[in-house]
């Protein structure tokens, strides 16, 4: 198992290779180990190879980082998981540059049925933090069992992370960098609490890997990948809150956004996302509700009477089949497990709606009624 990690790390490390061309090679050499068992001229006959990456594969020196890197996980109890394992967090199947290896630190349940990530920036108000708490607390009261995700930055994002810990919910921290270290340091015990309490920390980066300000703008889009709905609480007109919302609109997820006052420095982003119809303006827990379709009664007139004699074709029953057996999944999950096109899955998804087959579901889901 330890050398078949290995492999894998050792894939992420190649000069030049991302998760997409990873993800690639796999599919055609079938592991990742055969990825470096391959010669040169089958690596370059892989679509989007070619000499210069193949020459990389074959004469790369990783493996010697990728056994460190082995051992530090064995020692310190870290899971390393690998995009093709049954508990690799599935929203992030559904994202073309996800990692193909993920590194978790505590025993948090990536795949549960709810989960948001709550981001702003790290000069917050006090009126910020308590909208936070206050949104958190009635989540929990309201009996959600969701993952509320953040980054573990100042601000709004360990205000989310207490207020999750105080209220019961399970947390997660995606870190910019390596899990030997917390940063900022000032919030280890928060990250402890968080790994103890049925969440903990998660990153693509490597041990002892630099900390550098692009890696935290990176590790943004694992921020919105976790999560069926992101929400910014606070933000100046720039920031990583709002990349976060930008990449969760690009993973057709759904975003939402706190007003403020006018001409509050930290109002600035959310308008700007509300305004520019990158967000939906959000005052509380039942906006989100009724956004996400998460309220706890649904009245009999949302029910979608099936059509109880329609014919699929072979594309429709794939679908359906798939929805059958998996449940809710996300329509870029759905072209991937069918290996369909989305200008074929698209239509027939909404052709399987009007017929009271498939319902759809906020953030592009789909469920098989």
């Amino acid at each position: 198992m330890a050398d078949d990690m290995i492999y894998k790390i050792a894939l992420s490390l190649i000069p030049g290779i991302g998760s997409i061309t990873a993800k690639s090679l796999i599919a055609y050499t079938g592991s990742a180990e055969q990825v470096f068992r391959e010669k040169d001229k089958a690596l370059r006959q892989i679509p989007g190879v070619g000499s210069i990456l193949a020459n990389n594969i074959i004469h790369s020196e990783v493996m010697s980082r990728a056994g460190r890197e082995v051992e530090f996980i064995d020692r310190n109890g870290i899971k390393a998981l690998f995009y093709l394992d049954a508990d690799y967090p599935q929203r992030l199947l559904g994202c073309a540059d996800a990692p193909i290896v993920l590194y978790v630190k505590g025993n948090p349940f990536l795949n549960c049925t709810k989960a948001i990530s709550i981001v702003g920036t790290r000069h917050a108000t006090e009126y910020g933090k308590k909208l936070v708490d206050q949104f958190i607390g009635v989540l929990a009261e309201r009996g959600y069992q969701m993952l509320i995700v953040s980054g573990l930055a100042y601000g709004i994002d360990i205000q989310s992370h207490k207020s999750a810990l105080r209220t019961g919910l399970p947390t997660v921290a995606v870190l910019g960098h390596g899990l030997e270290t917390i940063y900022p340091s000032l919030h280890t015990s928060i990250a402890r609490d968080m790994v103890d309490n049925n969440g903990g920390l998660v990153s693509d980066f490597l041990s002892h890997s630099i900390i550098d300000r692009t890696n935290f703008l990176r590790r943004n889009r694992i921020i919105a990948g976790l999560s069926d709905a992101t929400i910014v609480v606070q933000s100046a007109k720039k920031g990583g809150a709002l990349v976060t919302a930008d990449i969760a609109n690009s993973y057709n997820r759904d975003v939402f956004a706190f007003p403020g006052r006018v001409g509050d420095l930290y109002a600035e982003g959310c308008h700007f996302l509300i305004k520019s119809n990158r967000a939906a303006l959000i005052e509380s827990v039942s906006d989100l509700e009724y956004v996400m379709n998460w309220s706890a009664t649904q009245s009999h007139a949302d029910a979608v009477q099936p059509c109880l004699f329609y014919d699929l074709n072979a594309d429709e029953k794939l679908i359906v089949d798939l929805l059958r057996n998996e449940g809710e999944t996300a329509i870029d999950l759905i072209c991937i497990k069918t290996m369909l096109p989305m200008n074929k899955v698209s239509p027939t998804l909404l052709n399987l709606e009007f017929a009271g087959i498939v319902k759809g579901l906020p953030g592009k889901v789909f469920k098989a009624i």
